[in-house]
């Protein structure tokens, strides 16, 4: 647009980078980057005269007396469908729930968490193999292109606020460490969701001996016998393995070592893992880290 807007901008992480790229490749004029915190920093704004404040990622919520300050209002890039994922970690809770797809929604921010007006949506598949690395890279060139076709068409007076729809409104929690320990009686295609979403941080893990294993790659539903497991007390029918017909497996124990693979049973399905790291050591694939070791039989956990 002609002129450009006065932009004022609060976004820290890597998430945000591409919107603010894409403001200064418009043509728009980044007035300030501002944390907010005190009466300074509404100060500040106030002295900016900015058009719009751009917020990415900020991890605070603005205080009313900001949100009024600029003419076209705060306008959000969340790395979700709203109102689905409202919260801290959209992009590895999508994947963890086995979502279909994701995407980024920009709106006009108010003073609940992630509750304003939208703006704009623009949603993307979440490919099979999608790590939430991957997913987050995807979402925050999205956001930044997006960012911008809102933006101008909002300031045309082109573009119409949608409130968000009370229905299926869901919340993404901060990620804890503790999340990061694989429960091998699990199905494993959560598993894998989960070696995937917490890729690259914080990284599923198990133990080995009790010695740390984390996980970088895993792929489920690779291998054959796809079905429940039971302990060897259990009454009830349990799986036959590939390496020793007739017996049962609990959960957690590596059933083959093959060249690609650790293949490790779980309490539904089976898990091939593929990259895999020890304490103080580089992340390697698993042919490499089972050279040596004897590790058919062994179990995680």
């Amino acid at each position: 647009m002609s002129g450009g807007l006065r932009i004022a901008f609060a976004g820290t992480p890597d998430f945000s980078v591409p919107a603010l790229e894409a403001l200064l490749k418009a043509g728009h004029t980044v007035v300030g980057v501002l944390t907010l915190k005190d009466e300074a920093g509404r100060a500040e704004l106030l002295a900016w005269r900015p058009d719009a404040l751009v917020v990415v990622a900020y991890g605070l919520i603005l205080p009313p007396a900001a949100l009024g300050i600029p003419r076209l209002g705060c306008i959000n890039i969340h790395a979700s469908l709203l109102p689905r994922w409202r919260g801290a970690a959209p992009v590895q809770r999508a994947i963890l729930a086995g979502d279909a797809t994701s995407g980024v929604t920009i709106m006009l921010m108010d003073v609940g968490l992630d509750t304003g007006p939208m703006l704009l949506r623009k949603e993307v598949p979440i490919e099979s193999y999608e790590t939430g690395g991957s997913l987050h890279d995807r979402l925050s060139a999205l956001g930044g292109a997006a960012l911008i076709e809102a933006l101008e068409d909002h300031a045309a007076g082109t573009l119409r606020a949608i409130p968000q729809p009370a229905e299926g409104v869901t919340y993404a929690a901060k990620l804890e460490k503790a999340e990061a320990l694989i429960d091998w009686t699990r199905d494993a295609v959560e598993i894998e969701r989960q070696v995937r979403a917490f890729n690259p941080w914080p990284i599923a893990e198990t133990r080995l001996d009790g010695e740390q294993l984390r996980v970088f790659e895993a792929r489920a539903g690779e291998h054959p016998l796809q079905q429940a497991v039971v302990s060897h007390a259990a009454s009830v029918a349990a799986p036959i393995t590939e390496d020793h017909p007739g017996e049962a497996v609990d959960p957690g124990t590596i059933i083959a070592v093959r060249d690609d693979a650790l293949v490790v049973q779980c309490g539904l399905g089976r898990l091939a893992l593929r990259q895999l790291q020890r304490p103080g050591r580089r992340v390697v694939a698993a042919a490499d880290l089972a050279r040596g070791l004897h590790l058919t039989g062994r179990r995680l956990g």
